[in-house]
């Protein structure tokens, strides 16, 4: 099957897309809120299709699943998009050369978005949300897992496209196949950036392979660490949520680090954890402490394979160190440089830690659970960059705009 007519056609859609107003931008928006919310039915029957053919013990079980509630809360971060300000056009500077010459610089789209993500059907609607908000056109290229809820998904979006008579072209989803992700991939001069969602291995595959440009939304490996003065109260509320708020998403602890001079804490800190069934890989060290505390059935002696993993379960790995520089060191080591957390009551710690730690969201006395657009104020996230070069953290508005030159002149000539 060829794939060209898709990307030819997404190329003219960008063409044209940059001539919708803000306004008609922010009435779309709402509009397939409302219709999102109205259809939940017709969305959970056909997410229902993709559940059952996945086994429930699978760790994208949860992330595929949609729920009304869940319906709520995308339609309300497509809300908090459509009223967030528009990023596009703005004069990020501007200066009038000694020739005369006026030279601006302007944010722009980056132009044709691909995204190619697993299980996770909330995604259509998010990406769609904000490429459209900046005058992106989406190319999405999702898992076979969640065939019939993006299907679903994309057939609401163009219905709402059409009642604005909007070029449906704008949003585009290719069929589940894996040809579709190796033609994605290949895209060159249709493309001008490709984003993965998703495991390690998928992410790995498109930085290796893709021949455009890549934004790397890596896997989350977390972290968080039981300083010496860490408050327990604040403590055993901050590691519960991190690690079992939702256990699927990138954001979720993976391994608690705790200070040796706090292992007779440790019981009173698992203790939230235990009522939740949470699965423990300890060290020496904390296996010992935990031993008569902790359920034996879910207490287990680490291997070394348990730390950098990201478990996406009700599992956890625990760390004991001896010194913040340890804690450190271990961070360092093992994280994939998404989300890491401290708590704390030493302000010399917390900024040092702030300061140190090479991550893209960095927490003093908070949950993991924060990394996430909209609780950034982002109204939502195309994906979280764990790269460094154009966009970093959750990916909004902002981090879906590039910029180009505008030099105005009255006849100059170069020399």
């Amino acid at each position: 099957m060829s794939y060209q007519k898709y990307f030819e056609d997404a190329l003219i859609a960008g063409r044209n897309i940059i001539d919708i107003t803000a306004d008609t931008a922010i009435a779309v928006l709402h509009d397939l809120a409302d219709a999102a919310v109205a259809q939940t039915d017709h969305l959970l029957a056909e997410n229902q299709k993709d559940l059952d053919r996945m086994d429930q013990s699978d760790p994208k079980y949860d992330r595929l699943k949609l729920t009304a509630a869940r319906i709520q809360d995308i339609a309300k971060e497509m809300r908090n998009v459509a009223e967030l300000p528009n990023p596009l056009r703005h004069i990020l500077s501007e200066k009038t050369m000694p020739n005369g010459l006026k030279i601006s610089k302007v944010s722009v789209p980056l132009g044709v978005v691909g995204v190619i993500y697993e299980a996770r059907p909330n995604v259509t609607f998010d990406v769609f949300a904000l490429c459209f908000k900046t005058g992106n056109v989406c190319v999405l290229k999702g898992g076979s897992d969640a065939e019939y809820s993006n299907k679903a998904i994309i057939g609401i979006i163009h219905d709402v496209l059409k009642k604005h008579n909007i070029d449906t072209r704008v949003a585009t989803l290719l069929p589940p196949e894996r040809e579709a992700t190796e033609a994605l991939l290949n895209a060159i001069g249709y493309i001008d950036v490709l984003i993965p969602r998703g495991s390690q291995s998928l992410i790995d595959r498109v930085r290796q392979q893709s021949k455009v440009p890549v934004i790397e939304t890596g896997a989350g490996i977390v972290h968080t660490y039981f300083d010496e003065t860490g408050d327990l109260q604040k403590g055993a509320e901050i590691i519960c949520n991190a690690k079992t708020r939702r256990v699927s998403v990138c954001n979720a602890l993976d391994c608690l680090i705790i200070h040796s001079s706090r292992l007779n804490d440790l019981p009173e800190i698992l203790k939230p954890l235990a009522a939740k069934g949470v699965e423990i890989y300890a060290d020496e060290r904390s296996h010992a402490v935990s031993d008569e505390h902790y359920p034996a059935h879910l207490l287990h002696q680490a291997e070394p394979e348990h730390f950098g993993t990201e478990f996406l379960s009700l599992k956890m790995a625990i760390k004991t160190v001896d010194s913040f520089a340890e804690a450190l060191d271990h961070i360092a080591q093992y994280s994939s440089k998404h989300s890491e957390a401290i708590i704390t009551e030493d302000a010399g710690n917390a900024a040092a830690f702030l300061n140190k730690v090479d991550a893209a969201a960095v927490y003093v006395n908070a949950s993991t659970a924060f990394t996430d657009g909209a609780q950034f104020g982002l109204g939502a996230e195309i994906g979280i960059s764990t790269q460094k070069l154009h966009a970093r953290g959750p990916m909004g508005l902002q981090e879906l705009t590039s910029y180009k030159w505008l030099v105005q002149g009255n006849g100059q000539t170069r020399a």
